[in-house]
């Protein structure tokens, strides 16, 4: 079985989108782009799938026109090995999208991303239940997230 791929539904941004997303991640790229042909719903020519990786995990985004738009029920989470990843991807996000809490943003095309350090999965996964419960304290307080900061919470800092 071939693995499953998210398909996203754009008006008509899907390759700008697409060349942006590979743009950042490593190991990834465009793979293939189709058009519109002549008596197909968008205009004869214009882009209609463009298929495209994200660090090898296979996407299609369909510029399927304005019927339908992204929300936060789907997101895709990016584990983070440092706070330079964080901040690389929080920042490209943010230019032309929108903040929320705790590590979501939407990105200027709407589609939702959680930027998350994986050391918080591991501060959240510690031996001190109060420390647990202070840095989950602290991450409701944080739009992008920040480790330092979160490992101080924990430590009671």
């Amino acid at each position: 079985m071939k693995p499953i791929t998210p398909c996203l539904w754009f008006d008509t941004q899907g390759e700008e989108a697409a060349k942006f997303y590979t743009s950042l991640f490593e190991n990834s790229r465009i793979v293939d782009t189709t058009y519109y042909a002549a008596g197909m719903p968008q205009p004869e020519g214009s882009v209609m799938t463009v298929a495209f990786e994200l660090n090898g995990q296979p996407f299609t985004a369909l510029n399927g026109g304005p019927d339908f738009t992204f929300d936060e029920a789907v997101s895709f989470e990016i584990p983070c090995e440092n706070q330079e990843q964080v901040d690389k991807f929080w920042n490209a996000f943010a230019e032309g999208g929108e903040e929320s809490r705790c590590g979501w943003i939407k990105d200027r095309f709407g589609v939702s991303w959680q930027v998350v350090p994986t050391r918080l999965t591991e501060l959240f996964a510690g031996p001190d239940p109060a420390g647990v419960q202070r840095a989950v304290q602290a991450m409701m307080q944080m739009r992008k997230l920040d480790i330092a900061a979160l490992e101080k919470a924990y430590a009671g800092e």
